[in-house]
């Protein structure tokens, strides 16, 4: 019996690590806070959003048939065609959160003009022509639900949705507009029914039509040659009566593989203001796993020949000249030289509060090539070289650049009295300040393309290095069609320490 019992215990065993593998919480590598100042922003925003939306859309026709008994005329069908939205105003909209729900949408004592096409047949005749319609007393409210599909694209639902126009007055216009206008408001109770009975459905359809482009966005996206980073959300929207808190992956991938790296994200909490419209945390892990992802694929290295020195560092610094010439003292170089730096290990992030770090462990080899021989080594080291990362919002998109703080060489045992390699310590700290480090800056002031929503610019930005992560304060700028300037709408554009970095042409 005990034997028998043994499988029975080990099936439980594997089912309850089963369990508890898939119960455990995915944190997020990135945060995005909405607060009660976006949704207010939003308001305003929102009706210029939908002014330049509707006035490249047509409304559903609108058709029916009524009877005119105090003209005699059994039934007079009627089209509605061509519908346009000219004007509107809803001078009483409001946006607020709904704990654990969505975001409540009311607004009341709406007016639009409308301009349509009209045709009526009668048992006597038909017609057509142009006609205008004046809505008021527009109600609307509804619950906006923000939900996730199994690839993490955002889903927007429709909840509660009611809507009504309370009066409707319609005007015919044309040859005959006098006697067409005489029986014009019996119609618009029928008309203004049959409206009220399709704003609903026309909203619920223009929501289900944005999440079409919802669920064609690139959460896992290619950034460079090297990388992709997963944008995708993690969970469902934290809500509460002041703030949406959206939890996504924030994860960067080498470009071949899809495999987490060798770490894992730990909990972070967006420090708890409201003067800002919107809130971005950058957690430390997304900057380890660009680093780690970078490593893996082999874009921390860097091979420079006599030419390219020549070009990339003289013209740079003028101080690069004296150093070269410090080697050229050592060895004599009549035979071709070159120059190889490769970071040895992913480079080590470290945000503390108001201090960013990036360590970065790496080898250089300095190596020539006489004629119709192979490569030689004229000396190797090791060597750790700690960076400080200065920060700025600029537009759209985080700007960074490195400064040496310290540089730690590790010379071989055999070499440590060798008074030729001794110098070298100096020339490689030279050649990091004046050379690596400027080119590698050049690349990052590309800076990385922060995902912002559609026609929306950040403004006031500000950016806070705290413990564990960066925070990203910045509020919203509505640019209509006629007046936005080209921006990143994405991460698509980003380069990290490519191209001249890598020895590689940027694409």
């Amino acid at each position: 019996m005990r034997m028998k019992a043994v499988p029975v215990l080990w099936g439980c065993f594997l089912l309850w690590s089963l369990y508890i593998s898939s119960s455990q919480t995915m944190y997020p590598g990135i945060k995005a806070r909405v607060t009660q100042r976006a949704l207010d922003y939003a308001v305003q925003a929102g009706l210029e959003m939908i002014e330049d939306m509707i006035k490249e859309k047509n409304l559903p026709d609108l058709n029916g048939s009524e009877s005119l008994e105090f003209l005699k005329i059994e039934y007079v069908d009627y089209n509605f065609s061509n519908i346009k939205i000219n004007a509107f105003s809803f001078p009483n909209t409001s946006l607020a959160f709904v704990p654990g729900v969505g975001i409540k949408v009311l607004t009341n004592h709406g007016t639009t003009n409308i301009s349509t096409n009209w045709a009526i047949k009668t048992p006597l005749f038909h017609d057509s022509g142009g006609a205008d319609l004046f809505l008021s007393e527009i109600y609307f409210t509804g619950i906006i639900i923000l939900t996730q599909n199994d690839f993490g694209h955002p889903v927007l639902k429709l909840q509660d949705c009611y809507a009504q126009a309370s009066h409707a007055h319609v005007s015919f216009s044309g040859e005959l507009s006098v006697l067409y206008n005489s029986f014009a408001e019996p119609m618009e109770k029928p008309i203004l029914k049959n409206l009220n009975g399709m704003l609903c459905p026309i909203i619920t359809n223009e929501v289900e039509a944005l999440n079409v482009n919802l669920s064609t966005l690139e959460v896992i996206t290619k950034i460079d040659n090297y990388t992709l980073v997963d944008f995708s959300l993690v969970g469902p929207p934290e809500i509460t009566e002041q703030s949406l808190d959206l939890n996504l992956k924030g994860v960067f991938y080498p470009l071949e593989s899809l495999v987490d790296p060798p770490f894992s994200p730990v909990p972070f909490e967006l420090p708890d203001r409201g003067d800002s419209m919107i809130y971005i945390g950058v957690s430390e892990y997304f900057f380890k796993s660009a680093s780690f992802a970078h490593f893996t694929a082999g874009a921390f290295g860097i091979t420079l020949s006599t030419k390219e020195i020549s070009k990339h560092f003289i013209q740079n610094s003028q101080g690069l000249g004296n150093v070269l010439s410090q080697i050229a003292e050592i060895y004599i170089l009549s035979q071709p030289f070159m120059l190889q730096i490769m970071a040895t290990e992913p480079p080590t992030v470290n945000l503390q509060p108001g201090n960013f770090t990036l360590d970065i462990p790496a080898s250089i080899m300095m190596l020539t090539q006489p004629e119709n021989s192979t490569l030689q080594s004229i000396v190797s080291m090791d060597f750790v070289a700690s960076t400080s990362v200065g920060l700025a919002i600029l537009g759209q998109r985080l700007i960074c650049s490195l400064s040496l703080k310290r540089f730690r060489l590790s010379l071989p045992e055999s070499s440590r009295n060798d008074i030729k390699v001794v110098r070298f310590e100096n020339i490689l700290s030279s050649i990091l300040h004046f050379g690596v480090l400027p080119l590698a800056n050049t690349r990052l002031q590309q800076g990385f393309p922060l995902p912002n929503p559609h026609k929306l610019s950040f403004v006031n930005s500000d950016i806070e290095v705290l413990e564990g992560f960066l925070l990203i304060s910045t509020d919203l700028k509505y640019e209509s069609p006629s007046k936005q300037q080209p921006s990143f709408h994405g991460w698509e554009d980003l380069s990290l320490l490519n191209g001249q970095w890598t020895g590689r042409a940027t694409p």
